[in-house]
């Protein structure tokens, strides 16, 4: 599947109806979603034919997306029921394979090859974001993970990356397009300037 015709099938997904703004909780935009799946495939081979997690998977958009891409497998977790609800309707209008499960990451198990995920920027629950990246390091060979931008954002982080024993492999910038979301949101759509990282944890790879 080409890039543009990734966005295209992301772009007719529907978003979450109750998005919880303790979590930060908003929907990832198609053209996002395709450029975070096809820089992990296209630079690294680390989505087609991986088992892949989706730690706070919202609406689904990149469980989705792997699963369309050609991942073996792709589980979704997300503690909003809703979100899970609609990412199921949404896995089921796309034609795609993906495991969606209504709970706390803390019950996910590993180990999986890959986690792709969109985690709270940690600025209404303080460290929530570390919470996601020491979940996904500790069940994934490797983790791409959407973080606030800004220097001392990215020393924090590679600080807490290796604090959880892992490395940051590559940091990729990018700007996502939020849509209004909340009642305190004035605009239709917000641009974001954001990082993503390529973090490789300690955890072993299951045999095949």
């Amino acid at each position: 599947m080409r890039r543009q015709q990734l966005e295209i099938a992301l772009s007719h997904l529907k978003p979450s109806p109750s998005p919880q703004l303790a979590y930060e909780a908003y929907d990832l935009d198609p053209s996002s979603a395709a450029e975070v799946l096809f820089l992990a495939e296209s630079r690294f081979g680390d989505v087609k034919d991986r088992a892949i997690l989706d730690l706070g998977c919202g609406s689904g958009i990149l469980a989705i997306g792997a699963a369309l891409m050609g991942a073996e497998m792709v589980v979704g977790v997300d503690i909003n029921l809703d979100s899970v609800e609609m990412a199921r309707a949404n896995a089921r209008l796309s034609g795609a394979s993906v495991q969606l499960v209504a709970g706390d990451i803390e019950a996910v198990r590993g180990p999986l090859d890959v986690t792709i995920m969109n985690p709270p920027f940690g600025t209404r629950l303080r460290g929530i974001d570390v919470t996601f990246l020491r979940k996904a390091m500790s069940v994934s060979v490797l983790v791409y993970s959407l973080h606030k931008t800004g220097e001392q954002n990215r020393v924090f982080l590679r600080n807490a990356v290796e604090k959880l024993g892992g490395e940051v492999d590559a940091i990729f910038n990018m700007e996502l397009e939020i849509p209004r979301t909340y009642e305190f949101h004035t605009k239709k759509r917000y641009q974001v300037e954001v990082d993503l990282y390529r973090v490789i944890s300690n955890v072993q790879p299951k045999a095949r």
